[in-house]
């Protein structure tokens, strides 16, 4: 039978011989083994228990009378005396071990720290030349400033570029082919470009084709005008070339004034906005006019979505969205003209008066109606917000104006705040009136120099209050 015992927090594995093994017979095996490898005497006095509080009285009886079997957990109870002195060698062992341990750990460190040093030494002396930087995948779009592509480091070297302009081309022909085309040339290779892309007087030409548009040739074309880089781009599609898309470029805005330097790092700039310009302008709408040359379906954007997709999308947006939106080409058009787009349209932005009205209801015409008598409302109470005010300003039998929209607060003191709706004219102006200086019958205003003196004589000496 395997059992196991724990002294002191440590439990050790017993197995004792026989099939029915005694309480005895454990007794016996725990003071002559267990005990002696803790530290304690033979002679130390124990009890034994199954579950550390109810203690196992000896009477020769088996174990399995005992409700023990193979596997159990026996706990030694030990006096205070005893258990003090197992825990002291238990910790000085413990120390010492951990001494052991420490020092050993401490020579393993010196000695990987010489090992360590030692082959620093030699890698210096070995490697003279220094590291080689670890590129990661990178778009144009994805580069931040000083940064740069490794794919457009090896381009920008093995094109030998001599102007902004080369520059710009190099990274044109990078972002067709992250954008999936394929370079047409002789004896093209990895890493360069195509033969005959750069000729004399400022003009470079590219070919490629698209996995997307099959027995179609695109044909991009740069000519240097001024300080100007215009590219165009062609296709030939079914026996017909057509003139796609033009875009101008200032090559002074991609290229730093180190554009001889060692990098292409160092000579670009703004690269993201490069990419998106290019990209949007030029490779993008490459691909559409291709596939609609060769009537195969859009392969990305908005135009891709199916209809219930697309139409999903469009409710969402507001009316003013979807109307720009269906100028845009033939097929949102049709899309913007679905008649559940217009229900669900007009259901969200009015009050339908009828709940049940027929399928056969133009909801877009209904939309317009609604939204014209809206916008009519709103222009009647902008207009209504501010009061008639009556021609002439002394006409007492003219209609009262309606107060305005909160109404004006009247003129402190007086049948001004009990009567704030009355025209100014209809009561009289009190004396000390706050808003302008007094009026003689002529409505001229008077000051104080002009007014008369109520006594007759010599005029008032104004510095007598001062006396």
């Amino acid at each position: 039978m395997k059992l196991r015992v724990r002294i002191n927090r440590q439990t050790c594995r017993v197995e004792l011989p026989g099939e029915e093994p005694s309480l005895t017979e454990l007794t016996d095996h725990i003071r002559g083994t267990v005990l002696v490898s803790h530290g304690l005497s033979a002679d130390t006095e124990f009890s034994l228990s199954l579950n550390g509080s109810e203690l196992l009285s000896d009477a020769g009886q088996t174990l399995s009378s005992c409700g023990i079997v193979s596997g159990d957990l026996i706990c030694v109870i030990l006096p205070e005396s005893a258990a003090a002195a197992s825990a002291a060698t238990a910790s000085t062992s413990s120390s010492n071990t951990s001494t052991t341990g420490t020092e050993s750990r401490r020579q393993q460190q010196q000695t990987a720290d010489m090992t360590s040093s030692q082959s620093e030494q030699t890698s210096d002396i070995l490697d003279s030349e220094p590291s080689v930087p670890s590129w990661e995948p990178m778009l144009c779009s994805e580069a931040e400033e000083g940064q740069a592509p490794l794919s457009l480091e090896l381009l920008y070297h093995t094109a030998q570029t001599s102007s902004p302009s080369d520059a710009v081309m190099v990274a044109g022909n990078l972002l067709m082919l992250e954008t999936g085309f394929v370079p047409q040339g002789s004896e093209l290779r990895p890493g360069e470009m195509p033969d005959g892309w750069r000729s004399a007087g400022g003009v470079y030409k590219l070919q490629y084709t698209h996995p997307l548009c099959e027995n179609s040739l695109a044909m991009v074309v740069g000519v240097c005008m001024g300080p100007v880089l215009v590219i165009n781009a062609t296709l030939r599609a079914n026996q017909t070339v057509d003139t796609v898309r033009k875009l101008c470029l200032n090559p002074s805005s991609y290229v730093t004034d180190e554009w001889p330097g060692e990098s292409a790092a160092a000579a670009f700039k703004d690269l993201s906005k490069l990419s998106r310009v290019f990209k949007d302008q030029l490779a993008y709408p490459l691909i559409a006019a291709a596939r609609e040359a060769m009537a195969l379906p859009v392969a990305f954007g908005l135009a891709a979505l199916p209809p219930e997709l697309l139409l999903r999308v469009l409710r969402l947006l507001d009316v003013r969205s979807v109307v720009r939106l269906s100028s845009v080409c033939r097929h949102f058009n049709v899309a913007t003209a679905d008649s559940t787009l217009w229900r669900h349209l007009y259901r969200r932005d009015f009050t339908d008066p009828d709940p049940s009205r027929s399928r056969d209801t133009d909801w877009k015409e209904l939309y317009k109606r609604s939204y014209k008598l809206r916008c009519e409302h709103r222009h009647i109470v902008r207009h209504r917000s501010l009061p008639p005010f009556p021609r002439n300003p002394r006409d007492i039998f003219s209609s009262v104006p309606l107060p305005l929209h909160p109404p004006v607060p009247g003129i402190i003191g007086g049948d001004y705040d009990q009567r704030p709706t009355l025209p100014h004219g209809l009561l009289p102006r009190p004396l000390f009136d706050p808003i302008g200086p007094p009026q003689d019958i002529g409505r001229r205003p008077l000051n104080d120099f002009r007014r008369p003196r109520p006594m007759g004589g010599r005029p008032a000496d104004v510095q007598r209050g001062f006396i």
